[in-house]
């Protein structure tokens, strides 16, 4: 098939139709989704949690710094 006819086809189809093709596709999709198991949910969890952790102390070291930094140029106590 070209590109042409695909187009025209779906020109053709009703309202209703398009839909259930749409339904049907999506249903089609996801019948192709690998599910992680309980066991690699686990470890996903414990990776986000631990580079959230990383990021955090980082940013939060950062604002500290930033605080003594303006602390002293501005001189307050």
């Amino acid at each position: 098939m070209t590109g042409a006819s695909v187009a025209g086809e779906s020109e053709r189809r009703g309202f209703f139709s398009r839909i259930l093709l749409f339904i049907r596709q999506v249903i089609g999709e996801m019948r192709k989704v690998v599910y992680p198991t309980r066991d690699e949910l686990t470890t996903y969890t414990i990776a986000v949690l631990v580079f959230l952790a990383v990021i955090m102390a980082y940013v939060n070291g950062l604002d500290w710094l930033f605080t003594r930094a303006v602390s002293w140029v501005f001189g307050s106590n």
